[in-house]
């Protein structure tokens, strides 16, 4: 649902984003929940589990008797071989490609903090929330200000100060020749790519998973059920507040000029942030409550080695890769595990097949809506509305489920995860090579 709206070419711009204008009370409805709940919402939830993953990936890897050092070089190949994803998918389908952006953070953070302390995170994470949040709030009594100002409106637009996210959309998916079409897609992509890689998002809700990684909160939540329903709570409802000035422009309570889009797009992100933090807590809990296991172990549960005395350069070669390792490992998993108290239901458990071969299922939605919709295949991105491209969306997105359970039942990765593990592992790992064709080993979060 996120990503359909790109396709929707040759129409002008809606109220916000690339939405297209609201033809019904339907389109209305459905804009109004995309504006609250999934737009600039669903891209820090994927970045936080992404990094999440990343400590999962470390972890089993360790587990499996690989030294740190190894399992380092493997996640940058890893990382290398999610960019050139990514640009064949901007270059082949979708200019909205994420993969690349996340390969791009997950080099440069991986390279600088993945082994430091759990405090040093914290104070990055805290220190970048505290400048981005006085930009933003900057930004919004500039924005306000200016609108008030006539004159300056006029100056602005007339030095080509406005911006339309449309004009992004029809240029990328709104070109009848495909070679054209692609360069252009891949241009705007790379152009696009450092800023959404190294901007306040994806780097901090990369950070925010491995804290969380570390201390396996989405792999035990019986351990941490309060934790998860407050920042279920308060994340939730922080980014639904923050969509609220999208929705009050699609109202014409609180329309801007287009020269000054940029008004409300850093407490947009800010709220994205928490709000996916928010999603990802919830699905935590809903996981516990369909198995039935909700009740804390945490008197099992292994501590994590005390840090040494004594500063990390003052340690000896052997022990400060040592502490390296412990830090990026986390936890210890629970000696015990609550028992399953429920069968999960077979629609359920086709869902979570999806989340398994997420990024097969990801690129197969741009291999669908692409020759669909674009001036270059049949075109009916031109012709279709809000809720018919949402039916659309949907349509798709069930159609994965179906394929994602049979391949669950054939015990089968997705393509892509076979591919990104063959690209991972190399000779360093030929055991991981060798278990890339099924889905024995499991890993929590897919792509791993």
């Amino acid at each position: 649902m996120a990503n359909v709206p790109w396709f929707l070419w040759g129409q002008e711009a809606g109220a916000f984003g690339v939405h297209v204008p609201a033809r019904n009370a339907l389109d209305t409805a459905i804009q109004v929940v995309m504006g609250l709940g999934v737009d600039g919402r669903s891209f820090p939830l994927f970045a936080f589990l992404f990094g999440y993953g990343m400590v999962q990936f470390f972890r089993s890897r360790i587990d499996r008797g690989l030294e740190h050092r190894t399992v380092r070089r493997m996640l940058r190949r890893r990382h290398w071989a999610m960019l050139l994803l990514g640009f064949l998918h901007a270059l082949l389908l979708f200019l909205g490609d994420i993969l690349g952006a996340y390969a791009i953070a997950g080099l440069l953070l991986v390279w600088i903090f993945f082994g430091r302390r759990d405090r040093t995170l914290l104070i990055w994470i805290s220190v970048a929330t505290a400048l981005f949040t006085l930009y933003s709030l900057g930004s919004v009594v500039s924005g306000l200000y200016l609108s008030s100002q006539p004159d300056i409106l006029e100056a602005m637009d007339a030095g080509g100060a406005s911006f339309s996210m449309a004009a992004f959309r029809d240029i990328a998916h709104g070109e009848s020749n495909y070679l054209l079409a692609a360069g252009l897609r891949v241009g705007m992509w790379a152009f696009s790519l450092p800023a959404t890689a190294l901007g306040f998002a994806v780097p901090v809700s990369i950070m925010l998973g491995w804290l969380a990684a570390r201390h396996r909160v989405l792999d035990e939540p019986w351990n941490h059920m309060r934790l998860l329903r407050l920042t279920a709570a308060i994340g939730i409802t922080i980014g639904w507040i923050g969509g609220l000035t999208r929705i009050l422009g699609l109202m014409g309570i609180l329309e801007l000029p287009e020269a000054l889009f940029w008004t409300f797009m850093g407490t947009e992100m800010i709220s994205g942030v928490a709000c996916g933090l928010g999603y990802a807590a919830a699905f935590g809990l809903l996981a516990a409550h369909l198995e039935g296991r909700t009740e804390a172990v945490g008197a099992a549960r292994g501590a994590r080695a005390a840090e040494p005395a004594v500063r990390k350069r003052d340690l000896s070669p052997d022990a400060r890769s040592a502490l390296v390792a412990a830090r990026s490992y986390g936890a210890p998993a629970s000696s015990v595990t609550p028992e399953m108290r429920r069968t999960l239901p077979a629609p359920v458990k086709a869902v979570a097949a999806v989340g398994q071969r997420s990024l097969t299922f990801y690129l197969f939605q741009s291999i669908v809506f692409s020759p669909l919709l674009t001036a270059w295949g049949f075109g009916l991105g031109r012709h279709l509305t809000t809720s018919t491209s949402t039916a659309l969306a949907l349509g798709v997105w069930l159609l994965s489920v179906l394929i994602a359970g049979w391949m669950a039942s054939r015990d089968m990765r997705g393509p892509a995860e076979r591919l990104l593990r063959r690209l991972t592992y190399g000779k360093l790992d030929p055991s991981g090579v060798i278990a890339a064709g099924s889905h024995r080993r499991r890993d929590p979060v897919p792509g791993a």
